[in-house]
């Protein structure tokens, strides 16, 4: 167990975009696997997220816009009535403990494998492949535990048919999301997936207008944040990226420029705020040589949201120091639903048991612990 000290400039109120926060520890977005094989949301998930919403804000597990886009077995989607009614359950169970929830849109683009596809290619900006391997879908014979891994494979490459459709999708899910009772949602342009496969140089290879120069490049980007915001006013949207991270054969020729210029595309938009990967120790994944974390701060001129290897005391000093606005923690939540609590008093932090990170159902999910037994009347 980890002992942490008692902090401060993390347990005062910010103001994000229509939000008011009571406090600046925000939930990361955790891929948990807990859906329906249909990818609907289940009650056991409501559960989860309203375990932990004392924090300023929950952004939720990235969720599918589309089924072209779907890449992760059980995995939760946000394109059918079900799903829309499964997110609602979470949503009401979240404001009913009196927190906050985002929805995270999402898209893998080149990271869907054939086989969630009915042996289709995926899709992506470009015929590159990404690196490394997912997790498959179950064997006819699956009976738990983690499952098989197969590696990416080629995409085709997106004509203009294909980049509308997924405009439209981002649009869809957005009003859904807000149908379902979400405060508001997260483009996930970040993690090597769909749009981040638009952005940087490594994946996009495209001649025509969405690819080459950077303002090409966060076209695509662009046109999201159009149909998001068709949906939903933009002080209740916010901008995931990683424009340093090369995990999964990720990379730009000039990560600085590609976040200046998403910087300032989120400032004409007006949007809540950008949530920034970029770690401050390798870890999951590894510390940037060069940060642009000040570049971005200098164009943007709402919330900035830091994520990455970050304990209480490493936020604390960030946000008093005025790097950022707010910091969001993955990992420590799996363990820790009373995560603010913990920190906010110094308590131990609790180990997760990774074994159970995907698998598991209510086991490795719901039935961590608080520090501090619940008093009731």
């Amino acid at each position: 167990m980890t002992v942490i000290a008692p902090v401060d400039a993390l347990f005062q109120p910010l103001q994000l975009g229509a939000l008011t926060l009571p406090n600046r520890v925000i939930m990361a977005p955790l891929t948990r696997a807990r859906a329906t094989p249909e990818n609907v949301p289940q009650p056991v998930m409501a559960q989860y997220y309203a375990q932990r919403a004392d924090c300023g804000l929950i952004v939720t597990e990235a969720t599918a816009v589309d089924p072209q886009g779907m890449g992760w077995y059980r995995v939760p989607g946000i394109w059918t009535s079900e799903m829309i009614d499964g997110w609602r359950e979470v949503t009401e169970a979240v404001h009913a403990r009196g927190g906050r929830i985002f929805s995270q849109l999402w898209h893998m683009g080149r990271l869907v494998l054939p086989d969630y596809l009915d042996g289709e290619q995926p899709i992506g900006p470009s015929p590159i492949a990404g690196e490394g391997q997912t997790f498959a879908p179950p064997p006819p014979d699956y009976d738990g535990g983690f499952l098989p891994m197969k590696p990416y494979v080629i995409p085709r490459e997106m004509n203009a048919d294909d980049i509308a459709k997924v405009v439209v999708a981002y649009g869809r899910g957005a009003a859904h999301a807000r149908e379902a009772g979400f405060d508001g949602m997260e483009i996930h342009a970040a993690n090597g997936y769909i749009i981040d496969q638009f952005l940087q140089s490594n994946t996009n290879r495209r001649t025509d207008g969405y690819g080459g120069s950077i303002a090409n490049r966060t076209r695509f980007l662009r046109e999201v944040l159009q149909a998001v915001t068709a949906q939903i006013d933009a002080d209740r949207v916010g901008i995931r990226i990683s424009p340093t991270s090369e995990r999964k054969g990720m990379g730009d020729e000039n990560p600085r420029a590609l976040a200046e210029a998403v910087a300032a595309m989120a400032q004409e938009f007006g949007v809540a705020y950008i949530h920034l990967i970029e770690p401050v120790a390798s870890g999951f994944m590894e510390k940037p040589e060069n940060p642009v974390v000040e570049s971005v701060r200098k164009i943007f001129g709402g919330v900035l949201i830091q994520n990455g290897s970050f304990d209480a005391e490493s936020a604390d000093a960030c946000i008093a120091g005025g790097k950022a606005d707010a910091v969001s923690f993955g990992r420590p939540y799996i363990a820790n639903p009373d995560l603010v609590t913990r920190m906010r008093d110094g308590l131990p932090l609790a180990d997760a048991n990774m074994d159970f990170a995907y698998v598991g159902e209510a086991r490795g999910y719901v039935d961590y612990p608080a520090a501090r037994p619940t008093v009731t009347a």
